[in-house]
């Protein structure tokens, strides 16, 4: 029974030496390439402190007919609206509207406090970034902006033909 409780024991002080030897080599036990980069990020300027500047357009790329138009693009529960005013070829978006959109999903509030609204009119267009948990809003959104500019310049090509 002795030499039992003296191997059982050898291997307990063996198997605990074994995992001692194995705690300094990854990182957070207080190595030193642990401490250089936490004294490192101290140092440096912090990335997402920087404000972001967008390019804003202060004017459509392509031409379109003045006036008034709404598109509409698929989003996660229903449709999604977007209604644009064009006037010398500046895009203002006048509304942004949803149906079946519920509170628990990311377009819900992009859509009620006129985040997308403003983007549309900073891009001057559909080319507007996602918004964090409403991509398929999002690419809604971007369809209805692209509904409507399309009748904007069907409008266009439709009064520059009567002209002629």
């Amino acid at each position: 029974m002795k030499g039992k409780t003296q191997a059982a024991a050898g291997a307990a002080a063996a198997l605990m030496l074994g995992l001692t030897g194995c705690a300094a080599s990854f990182e957070g036990s207080g190595s030193k390439d642990a401490a250089s980069a936490e004294q490192l990020a101290m140092r440096t300027d912090d990335p997402w402190a920087a404000v972001q500047t967008e390019a804003v357009r202060t004017h459509a790329e392509k031409t379109y007919a003045d006036g008034v138009y709404t598109g509409t693009g698929t989003a996660m529960e229903g449709l999604v609206t977007v209604t644009l005013l064009v006037d010398g070829n500046r895009i203002s978006c006048l509304e942004v509207t949803q149906e079946g959109e519920s509170q628990s999903r990311g377009g819900y509030e992009a859509v009620r406090d006129g985040t997308f609204a403003a983007m549309i009119e900073a891009a001057q267009g559909s080319d507007i970034d996602a918004v964090s948990g409403a991509t398929i809003t999002t690419a809604g959104v971007k369809m209805a902006v692209n509904d409507a500019l399309a009748q904007a310049e069907t409008a266009q090509g439709d009064t520059a033909a009567a002209g002629e």
